[in-house]
């Protein structure tokens, strides 16, 4: 049976909580106090963070590759595109997403950066989504009418708009009913911890 090692408020915990539940297969979650980590964390993952996914001999970290690994173990729903091109096409937009969004979310979740600092990140994350926000007349989901792995990555962002403090525009209104959607999935619901509950009103 897979164990994810998860942080009960970190948002890369939560997109493999989201996958293992799209997946709707057995799995065991360990809940992490990123406060107080436990000793064999820093052994399965060399830089000490959440999440870590453990089946039999595998020991993997970083939420995008437990995913997609998830994602290839059990391929129903497939949430990986895929035809290779369009496949390829996605791992950039993920590529893209950790270095313009989430470098910010790491900001914003590191309890030592300044206040400027953070100030700087929200500001970045709310012009990026505003960037975005026009896909989503057109479209239900990131690639189309498919969910996908990208909307895995980004929905616990979006879950995090208010608990992060970021100022959320006219302009965004489209990125706020995608997100809505996305929150309505029964696992996004099964997904959420006691902790991300509490971050929306």
């Amino acid at each position: 049976m897979m164990k994810l090692y998860s942080g009960t408020s970190c948002p890369f915990s939560h997109r493999c909580r989201i996958v293992l539940f799209e997946k709707g297969m057995d799995f065991e979650i360990l809940d992490v106090d990123i406060h107080s980590k436990p000793e064999d964390l820093a052994v399965m993952n060399p830089y000490n963070e959440v999440p870590v996914l453990v089946e039999r001999d595998l020991q993997l970290y970083e939420s995008n590759i437990i995913n997609e690994y998830i994602d290839e173990r059990f391929p129903h729903p497939q949430l990986m595109p895929a035809d290779p091109m369009v496949r390829a096409r996605a791992r950039l937009m993920l590529f893209n997403f950790e270095r313009e969004l989430f470098i910010h979310v790491k900001t914003l979740e590191d309890g030592a950066a300044t206040k400027k600092t953070q100030d700087v990140a929200r500001a970045a994350i709310r012009d990026s989504l505003t960037q975005i926000a026009p896909l989503f007349s057109r479209q239900k989901f990131i690639l189309g009418e498919e969910f996908s792995m990208l909307d895995v990555a980004i929905g616990p962002l979006l879950w995090r708009l208010e608990h992060y403090g970021i100022e959320v525009t006219k302009a965004m209104a489209p990125i706020l009913k995608y997100g809505e959607r996305l929150f309505s999935r029964q696992a996004f619901i099964d997904s959420l911890t006691a902790n991300e509950k509490a971050m929306r009103k």
